[in-house]
């Protein structure tokens, strides 16, 4: 591939590493590709963030195809993770610390299945105070991280599908496929509520966007070997 290539657009797909920002891939691939080819400037962006402890489907567009990202951004997402079923954190995930336990004596299979009931479907939902969500000009998790509180509004979302593939208490692997401004995160404290317990985030992967999958991407040192 060229230079001109590049400028004229590329859609690029890249599995996240974990503890990577999606803003830190976007940056690497940015300075290898002007680097490699000597180029001053070219445009490179990412369509849909994903979180630093979550891996898996970034869709990386270059030079014109950057018009393109909220198209691509729009599209049905899938993901497969991992629940924690009886504890929850502030961040819905394992970036903070657990603050509560619940009971789980009274969780069987069964309930674990039949619950995924009630998320199907256009839900409302409540962003995670920790996310990248800006009010008032500065990003929710700014003020999470500062201790403060603020009122989030709910939003509606679509789960087009809602499926317990494995149980292993207090393990609970899922696979989830969603409308584009779904947080997995805000699912699983959901979900440990309906439950009558807690529930959190330890693992995610983002395995579909649209039609491109994770099984067509490449590692962020694949991409920079091809070159």
């Amino acid at each position: 591939m060229t230079a001109e290539d590049y400028k004229n657009g590329q859609i690029l797909l890249i599995d996240k590493p974990l503890e990577w920002t999606s803003f830190q891939v976007v940056n690497k691939l940015r300075w290898h590709i002007r680097k490699h080819f000597n180029i001053k400037k070219i445009k490179v962006g990412h369509a849909g963030t994903l979180d630093p402890l979550a891996t898996g489907l970034l869709i990386i567009c270059t030079g014109k195809q950057t018009k393109n990202i909220n198209e691509y951004q729009g599209q049905i997402k899938e993901y497969t993770g991992t629940f924690v079923i009886g504890a929850t954190t502030p961040s819905y995930d394992l970036e903070t610390e657990i603050n509560e336990t619940f009971p789980t004596e009274h969780i069987t299979e069964e309930l674990l299945h039949k619950t995924t009931e009630q998320f199907t479907g256009k839900i409302q939902q409540k962003p995670p105070i920790f996310s990248a969500i800006k009010k008032d000009g500065k990003r929710l998790y700014e003020l999470a991280r500062k201790g403060e509180t603020t009122e989030i509004k709910a939003r509606e979302v679509e789960i087009n599908e809602f499926k317990i593939t494995k149980i292993d208490l207090p393990n609970v692997e899922f696979r989830i496929v969603c409308s584009k401004g779904t947080y997995i995160r805000s699912i699983a404290n959901d979900y440990g509520e309906a439950l009558k317990s807690g529930a959190h985030l330890s693992v995610l992967r983002r395995t579909k966007i649209g039609d491109f999958s994770v099984e067509n991407a490449q590692s962020v040192d694949g991409f920079v070997e091809n070159l």
